[in-house]
């Protein structure tokens, strides 16, 4: 296990930071890694890390220890559970109080207490669909069977055998870790650990279920249900809780990643589409009311007189909609004129005569 980073370079703040300084850097990070906002798979241990040192950091005493002993000094003296009570209501005003997630991404990252009385979590589950430009438009209903780790219905996810309990550990009395104090020189210090009967439990199951085994999930099917609205995109979007299960604690997600059919018509840039509409050099510069597509069916415009390669009509509304808002996107048509590459003797001799007329 490598060591602790030093507090000061986790938050990017120098040893003479101001208080204020210190937040400021805090919740710029904390908003950057927090695990609503970034998927990436580190991201939860950077909002730890950087969460643990502004809990240190944030409160002067903490840090005055820190600053003469190091981590040595803090994590002899202080749990994990000392560290964020003290920070709690500095935590809470700098997300928003009941807003941004904060405290269930906390619970499920920390636990409630703490490091030490963390909650596990289930894993997340990746599925990948494909829509198509019309989905984008309209939205989509997606169901669909699930497999994945669901909670055993023979122990109702307690692990036991029917009829039976689980028994409180006797090593650490049901509270899943023990502290073990040690004398250095002139201090001592005293440390937090999982209880190892128990593996951080707080309690010991005797008689385990024989469907689960007593892992209290088990591999299953689940029917999966969710709207896919209009206006998506490329991107991963997250179900939350239908990952999977874990009973006792915090269920993973559904990441569902989804991609767009490329359309054999358009083609789409944000909330706008585009469509090339090929046309003649004599209706280019005669004029012409065409008909084109559009996602809704079709429209008649109206192309000028006298139009040039590349003109762009635009139909206003006839695009795709924002994620989540109202309104919608235009379509642009371009005009492409096509230009003969193949002509008889009698259409160059009329254009002969068109260009002399020129002259």
């Amino acid at each position: 296990m490598s060591a602790k980073r030093d507090y000061y370079e986790v938050l990017g703040v120098s040893k003479t930071s101001s208080a204020d300084e210190i937040k400021k850097q805090y919740r710029k990070l904390a908003l950057k890694f927090h695990p609503d906002r970034n998927q990436s798979a580190e991201a939860g241990e950077h909002f730890k890390e950087i969460s643990e040192a502004y809990g240190v950091l944030s409160d002067p005493e903490k840090r005055k220890v820190y600053d003469q002993h190091g981590h040595a000094g803090v994590d002899g003296r202080y749990s994990s559970e000392d560290i964020f009570q003290g920070a709690g209501a500095d935590f809470s005003d700098i997300f928003g109080r009941g807003g941004g997630g904060f405290d269930s991404i906390f619970e499920s990252i920390f636990g409630r207490g703490g490091f030490s009385s963390r909650q596990q979590r289930g894993s997340d589950i990746l599925f990948e669909t494909t829509v198509t430009l019309e989905d984008v438009l309209h939205g989509k209903k997606m169901e669909f069977d699930l497999q994945k780790e669901i909670k055993c219905d023979t122990c109702d996810g307690t692990g036991c055998k029917p009829g039976t309990n689980k028994k409180t550990c006797s090593s650490c009395n049901g509270q899943g870790q023990v502290r073990k104090s040690r004398s250095m020189g002139f201090a001592s210090f005293v440390t937090v650990e999982p209880c190892s009967s128990c593996n951080g439990q707080g309690s010991i199951i005797e008689t385990p279920c024989s469907n689960c085994n007593g892992k209290t999930k088990k591999r299953g099917t689940k029917k999966i249900s969710f709207d896919i609205p209009p206006g998506v995109d490329f991107g991963d979007y997250t179900v939350p809780n239908e990952g999977n299960e874990i009973p006792g604690g915090v269920n993973g997600d559904l990441i569902v990643r989804i991609r767009i059919e490329p359309h054999p018509k358009f083609k789409r840039d944000g909330k706008d589409i585009f469509y090339d509409q090929d046309v003649s050099m004599v209706d280019a510069a005669l004029g012409k009311e065409i008909i084109v597509p559009t996602l809704d069916g079709t429209e008649k415009i109206k192309v000028d007189a006298g139009s040039q390669p590349n003109t762009i009509i635009k139909l206003k509304g006839k695009g795709v909609p924002h994620i989540n808002s109202r309104g919608r996107g235009d379509q642009f048509v371009r005009i492409v004129v096509n230009i003969p590459t193949k002509l008889n003797k009698h259409q160059k001799n009329l254009l002969d005569e068109f260009q002399k007329s020129f002259e």
